[in-house]
């Protein structure tokens, strides 16, 4: 998992992050082995769990989610809560998902003013929801209501089918600020040369930035690989640049298939992919300026959408839908370094 918080047991004192009513967050490797000891559990590779150990980077965190008071967040992946505290501190109702049983079972104790908040006054400025599961299985719409930004600490593995649960349908936040893989993080806001299908859905749906490299040391334990903050400023739905639901289908049906073969030229690419034929491609590049030989990586979201105007509507991919693959897992390894599109199963990972 992305990398996760602790609140250390020592005596209050008041700093930054830290709510009325809760013991003050410590940010360090042996507060996090400490943490864990009194909730009975310890950093679970099922779960891809790194806990942030660094204040430095939680200062990031904060100064790129802007917490305000009356402003909600939802957060993914409090842990052990210490970015929980700071956000409630700043006055942010605040819905946290949690998939570890014994991390949610410690936050109700660590965080109860705040959660007993919540259940008297919903909603209101430092209260806390606590929901137990996956984000994956989350609803949306039920749990928190618009307007809202995203504070996620996202397991690598399943980067690709958040983004896709966050950013595919209403309701949408406004702001993601997001703890990820350093490799996705650059994938997702890369320029025309370097992108992806998930770098064409991302700024679709959003401007994304990197925010900040985050080194493994920052992390307990420490991954092998570096992570990265990233932001992703979610356009509203009625931003120009938006396609009508209906039409979106056939946006990402063309973007999808010319990604299965990302080297090669995106006129025959296209031709054999999208089973058309071979003149009506020809004159959809033509119309858009975009030369045949030239290969999907280097297309901008803006010529994508001048593509599938061209071509008008596309029959149905019987073959499925094929989500982007997250790059490589915690160990540095990719899913899809010698493959030739970037598409992986979409789904809970």
């Amino acid at each position: 998992m992305a990398p996760r918080d602790a609140v250390s047991g020592r005596p209050p004192a008041k700093k930054p992050g830290q709510p009325a009513g809760t013991s003050v967050p410590r940010v360090d490797p042996l507060a996090v082995r400490r943490a864990l000891r009194e909730a009975g559990t310890r950093p679970r590779k099922s779960l891809s769990q790194n806990f942030l150990v660094d204040t430095d980077v939680l200062d990031a965190i904060l100064a790129a989610a802007a917490p305000r008071p009356g402003r909600r967040v939802l957060e993914v992946g409090p842990g052990l809560g210490i970015l929980t505290a700071a956000l409630l501190d700043a006055g942010a109702p605040v819905v946290a998902v949690e998939l570890d049983e014994r991390l949610a079972r410690r936050l109700r104790g660590a965080l109860a003013g705040a959660i007993a908040r919540g259940e008297h006054h919903a909603g209101s400025p430092g209260s806390l929801a606590l929901i137990e599961g996956s984000i994956l299985d989350l609803d949306v719409a039920a749990a928190i209501a618009p307007p809202f930004d995203v504070v996620a600490n996202l397991p690598y593995h399943i980067t690709s089918p958040v983004l896709h649960r966050l950013l595919g349908a209403e309701p949408r936040p406004d702001r993601c600020i997001l703890m990820v893989q350093r490799e996705v993080a650059e994938r997702v806001a890369a320029p025309p040369g370097r992108m992806s299908y998930l770098s064409v859905f991302a700024q679709y749906h959003a401007a994304a930035s990197v925010v900040r490299i985050v080194p493994p040391t920052s992390f307990e334990p420490a991954p092998t690989v570096e992570s990265a903050i990233l932001a992703l400023d979610v356009r509203p739905a009625d931003d120009p640049a938006r396609l009508p639901a209906a039409e979106e289908d056939d946006l990402w049906r063309l973007v999808q298939a010319a990604f299965r073969e990302r080297r090669k030229m995106l006129h025959n690419v296209l031709v054999r992919q999208l089973r058309i034929p071979p003149d009506r491609v020809a004159a959809a590049l033509a119309a858009t300026g975009i030369d045949p030989d030239r290969r999907p990586q280097t297309l901008a979201v803006a010529e994508w959408l001048a593509l599938r105007g061209a071509l008008g509507s596309l029959d149905e991919d019987r073959r499925g839908r094929r989500a982007p693959a997250d790059g490589p897992d915690r160990n540095g390894t990719s899913d899809d370094d010698d493959a030739e599109d970037d598409a992986g199963t979409r789904g809970d990972g």
